[in-house]
């Protein structure tokens, strides 16, 4: 990353149709632990509209490890073990760097 630009990561998830709404109850638990992290500017959770059981997370990154660190924490922990067998595929994350706006505008 140059600078203080921020890491920004997008956690492309399918979930099994009978598991769409425990997978947002779950998910939305993890995301608001989530942005208790120092190392975590934002951390939104969105869901497809044409495809009702297609997610992505968006989670903006203040630190190249503040990623490593969330995925040692007890809830992502608890919420990795919750969700795997909701999973229609597996899930992918595609990495950012943001241009705009810079950190004071997270």
């Amino acid at each position: 990353m140059e600078g203080s630009a921020m890491l920004i990561v997008h956690v492309h998830v399918a979930v099994l149709p009978e598991w769409v709404e425990k997978f947002k109850e779950a998910t939305k638990e993890n995301a608001a632990k989530s942005l208790t992290e120092a190392g975590i500017a934002r951390f939104d959770v969105v869901q497809q509209e044409d495809d009702p059981t297609r997610f992505v997370l968006v989670e903006a990154y203040r630190t190249l490890e503040a990623p490593e660190d969330h995925k040692e924490t007890e809830h992502y922990l608890a919420w990795r073990e919750r969700v795997a067998p909701m999973m229609a595929e597996p899930r992918y994350s595609v990495k950012y760097t943001s241009v705009f706006p810079g950190p004071e505008g997270w």
